[in-house]
């Protein structure tokens, strides 16, 4: 029997093979049906299951959905024909805590994951049919649910709601996890079943922080709307009385551990008992309008001791599960003057609840009551989980515990506050009229009076500017002209930004010591910008070539075989591998070599060699082709002849007991390994992987190579021999494409400035074929050129740093320095308009940053703030607050830039001399305000 060429990684598993029903590609039109379908029903309590990205990609590749060809430069594919794997089972144990040694029933995603970039959701019929096909797992059951208030969306609930029960009678603790759409009814019984407690007899509370907050009462009320947080305590009472009645059985009234309330908030109603207030509903157009439900933490701001002025502005926000994003952009808010002001008087007449596109007034209200306790509160940390609530309710893309993007949570802060402050109850019907080559000064002004009509708020009145849009037909040259508002800026990076790989290149004719090789390439380059740099840094010869290849979990992924993929989908937390191989015309046979512990689990460990033989006869050809790829790594203390003289005794020795057998039998590994194998005199013990059903065979001298082979698989078996006599540490734990430090450079290779940016965001370019033009004069759509001109600055400028690029299914990050200025960002050269601010200045200073820091899937957001009472700069990191140094604000984290106008000396002395009296005045009346002229004031209202 001959050494088949392999056709998957089937030799890996111990446990066989696993056959398929149909062929590749009707595998995909499979499963493309039954997705098409799903998703077409999908209803709210469907499943979907997770599965890893990893796997997932292996089996696009076989089945057609991603290319697999690598024409290498240089060389011919006959030499090195590249097939692709049937991947082995679903293994999901990359995105699972604690990975292959998970043993838990349910066993938990890593929170860091994204989707597509870590894992894909498939529905429940076509889990089953890759279960079917594949078997492995572990097994990842979610839920769909609906999120959002008014326009609401079926979602995947990837994270449950994790909560920590805490038995007051014997302070034990259990975690249970729960969908965030759950009932309280449901906690119940799920807590009373767990604890074996009648639900009469228990009581539960929200005990955030480990504080009694609210009784959590058994009610069809979801977990989200009771504001429980990711992880947070809950406390479980157990009586032996049964709590809400009196010794008669009368139902008595359930308050809260502590009646007291914030002493002044603009929005919030009077407590009710329950915990709630007397809210609005976003059901009624009228009533009495007020938060729907306070943040608890509220509750507890007048036990806190009392602050110095000093230290206004400098709290915290508490971390909820990956809300760093939103702390981020929130601490920018906060800190920004303007907002400030304005929310610290009473901005109640400019609520507007009637707007539709606005949120009945509850996202400004409920921004307010977090800024002025952010303002009042010291240096305490603020938990914004009523605010965290609204953003469920109403961005449902920002519910749940994932990781999100600052920038577009800032959008949508900054257009919902919009909404909610529209001086304008009834928007007038407008239709602007045609550019006709009028004068840009008249159309310009023409277009602002027409927006304010509509739009009129204090983010207009602050953040939004104007700039001017030029599109020009390429055929009949018609010029079209508008002027269109913006809220911020989205910068582009100049794309000569590069990128650090760190690539281990191994000799496949065993002449030297793996080394790793560090190469810049261009950060949007391709895999063939890589291999062209690695083939100089490790001086290839013409007659050599470079093997890319990925290695995960000990085994090779998967090859780089398409010189025009791009670097973007690889990670850097992957370990690529360049085989330096042959580069020959003639036909060439590929060996792959795995590694494996000789003991009862046959764990695999190292990194896979590979090498090529010209024309193999049989298994002696492939165990010296073993030997010699293995060379470099004989200790020094041992000659070679003893070594591998050592290791054949020691084969020979514990296999001359066993009966003598013909070794391709159809019996099983473990059968044979038993068995006598006398052909089997070869240095190492080595199995090759045959056809699917012998699955991994022993080798021996005599076995028959299969004429033509292109491709054959081997797995050694390290005995104490092979560890005396080799070093493996060279072959374990290779670096990484890159080693991400949790702070960034504050200096690159790759350094461009804030106008290098602004320069590439303003210059022509022609539209994309996605985003033709419809042309009026030629009455087709045509791919025009475009010209963005700033027209009309903002008192508060935003610069959005697109460090993120998307595709379908890659997510990339751009680390380039930006170098912006801090004081003296002089915008008067990219205005067009003569009267662009209103007779203030074109000159601006940054007061905020927001940072992300990190990689993909494992960053964190923190923000520089500017104090505007004592002009110092601080570091918001979530909870902790700390001072910095000016010179420390510029790196290469910076995400999101905000920027004020700066203006006339005299005007800016006596505004700044008004403000700060005015805001002192505000919170000294907060601190000294009493509760009922509080509850006077808000009933009222």
């Amino acid at each position: 029997m001959t050494i088949l060429d392999s056709a998957g990684y089937d030799y890996l598993m111990e446990n066989g093979s696993i056959e398929l029903p149909c062929k590749p590609e009707e595998e995909s039109r499979i499963v493309q049906g039954l997705t098409q379908k799903a998703e077409s029903n999908m209803r709210e309590g469907d499943f979907y299951y997770v599965i890893s990205s990893r796997w997932y990609g292996a089996w696009q590749r076989y089945t057609g959905e991603i290319g697999s060809d690598y024409p290498f430069d240089g060389c011919s594919i006959d030499a090195l024909p590249c097939l692709e794997n049937r991947p082995g089972p679903i293994d999901n144990s990359d995105i699972v805590v604690n990975g292959r040694n998970n043993k838990d029933d349910d066993p938990q995603l890593v929170r860091t994951l994204e989707e597509r970039r870590d894992y894909v959701l498939v529905p429940e019929v076509v889990w089953e049919k890759l279960l079917e096909w594949y078997k492995g797992g572990p097994v990842l059951k979610r839920r769909i649910i609906s999120v959002g208030d008014h326009h609401k969306q079926y979602s995947v609930e990837t994270f449950p709601l994790c909560l920590r029960v805490i038995d007051s009678r014997d302070q034990t603790e259990l975690v249970i996890r729960l969908s965030r759409k759950a009932s309280l009814e449901e906690l119940y019984i799920t807590v009373c079943g767990l604890k074996e407690s009648a639900p009469e007899k228990t009581r539960i509370w929200d005990y955030f922080n480990k504080r009694k907050h609210a009784v959590l009462v058994s009610s069809s009320q979801t977990l989200e709307e009771s504001n429980l947080q990711m992880d947070q305590d809950i406390l479980l009472e157990v009586s032996n009385d049964d709590f809400g009645k009196d010794s008669t059985g009368n139902s008595l009234a359930l308050v809260t551990v502590d009646p007291m309330r914030s002493n002044f908030s603009i929005a919030g109603g009077p407590a009710m008992s329950n915990g709630y207030s007397s809210g609005y509903s976003s059901n009624h157009g009228q009533g009495i309008l007020s938060s729907s439900q306070m943040d608890v933490d509220d509750l507890f701001d007048d036990l806190r001791p009392s602050t110095k002025v000093d230290t206004r502005g400098l709290a915290g926000l508490q971390n909820l599960g990956n809300t760093c994003f939103m702390n981020s952009a929130l601490q920018c808010l906060a800190h920004t003057p303007h907002l400030v002001e304005y929310f610290l008087q009473d901005y109640r007449d400019e609520i507007n609840t009637q707007n539709p596109l606005g949120m009945h007034g509850e996202l400004a209200l409920s921004f307010g009551d977090l800024l002025r306790k952010l303002w009042s509160s010291g240096k305490a940390p603020v938990a914004p989980r009523a605010f965290k609530g609204k953003l469920a309710r109403f961005a449902p893309q920002f519910s749940g515990y994932n990781q999100h993007d600052s920038q577009e949570l800032l959008a949508f802060l900054l257009d919902g506050l919009h909404e909610d402050l529209n001086r304008v109850k009834q928007k007038p019907y407008i239709e602007t009229e045609d550019y006709d080559g009028r004068p840009d000064n008249e159309v310009a002004d023409e277009f602002w009076r027409y927006h304010k009509a509509r739009n009129d708020s204090i983010i207009v009145d602050i953040c939004q500017g104007q700039y001017k849009s030029t599109l020009v037909c390429p055929v009949c040259s018609k010029i079209s002209i508008t002027f269109d508002p913006f809220m911020y800026l989205s910068l582009p990076l100049p794309s000569t930004a590069t990128r650090s790989m760190t690539v281990t290149v191994i000799y496949g004719d065993g002449s030297g010591l793996p080394m790793p090789f560090t190469v810049t390439v261009l950060k949007h380059g391709s895999c063939k910008d890589l291999y062209q740099a690695m083939a100089t840094a490790c001086c290839l010869r013409s007659d050599e070539l470079l093997l890319l290849a990925e290695v995960y979990d000990h085994r090779i992924f998967r090859y780089l075989e398409n010189p025009l993929e791009s670097l973007a989908s690889i990670k850097d937390e992957e370990q690529i591998v360049a085989y330096r191989l042959p580069n020959r015309e003639t036909g060439l046979t590929r060996l792959e070599i795995c590694h494996r512990y000789k003991d009862i689990e046959r764990k695999m460990f190292l990194t896979p060699l590979v090498t090529v033989l010209e024309d193999p006869q049989s298994g002696a050809d492939i165990d010296s082709a073993v030997n010699r790829v293995l060379s470099p790594l004989r200790r020094l203390q041992q000659s070679t002849s003893a070594a591998i003289d050592g290791i054949e005794s020691s084969f020979q020795d514990s296999t001359a007991k066993e009966e003598e057998e013909d070794i391709f039998s159809t019996q099983s590994v473990d059968e044979m390994e038993s068995e006598d194998t006398e052909g089997r005199e070869l240095s190492f013990q080595l199995y090759v992987a045959g056809d699917k059903v012998s699955g991994l065979m022993p080798l021996t001298k005599k076995s028959a190579v299969k004429p033509g082979s292109h491709l054959i698989k081997a797995m050694l078996d390290w005995t104490d021999r092979e560890h005396e006599a080799y070093d493996a540490s060279y072959l374990k734990d290779l670096p990484t494409v890159h080693k991400s430090g949790s702070l960034p450079k504050k200096t690159k290779q790759e350094s461009i400035s804030l106008f290098s940016c602004l320069d590439t965001f303003l210059k022509e370019e022609p539209l994309g074929p996605d985003d033709m033009w419809y042309c009026p004069q030629c009455r087709q759509h045509r791919q025009a050129s475009k010209k963005l001109d700033l027209w009309r600055l903002p008192d508060v400028l935003v610069f959005h740093l697109k460090r993120f690029s998307y595709s379908r299914w890659l997510k990339n990050k751009l680390d380039t320095y930006v170098n912006f200025p801090i004081r003296d960002l002089d915008l008067s050269k990219y205005v067009k308009s003569s009267d662009a601010t209103g007779g203030g200045s074109s000159v601006y200073e940054l007061y905020a940053v927001s940072n992300h820091y990190g990689g993909l899937g494992g960053g964190h957001y923190s923000a520089y703030c500017k104090l505007i009472d004592d002009n110092g700069w601080y570091h918001f990191d979530d909870s902790h607050v700390s001072p910095v140094n000016e010179s420390d604000i510029k790196t290469s984290a910076a995400y999101v830039l905000f920027y004020q106008r700066v203006q006339k000396r005299a005007e800016s002395d006596a505004e700044a001399l008004v403000n700060g009296t005015v805001r002192l005045k505000l919170i000294t009346t907060r601190n000294d305000s009493t509760v009922d002229d509080d509850q006077h004031t808000q009933n009222t209202y």
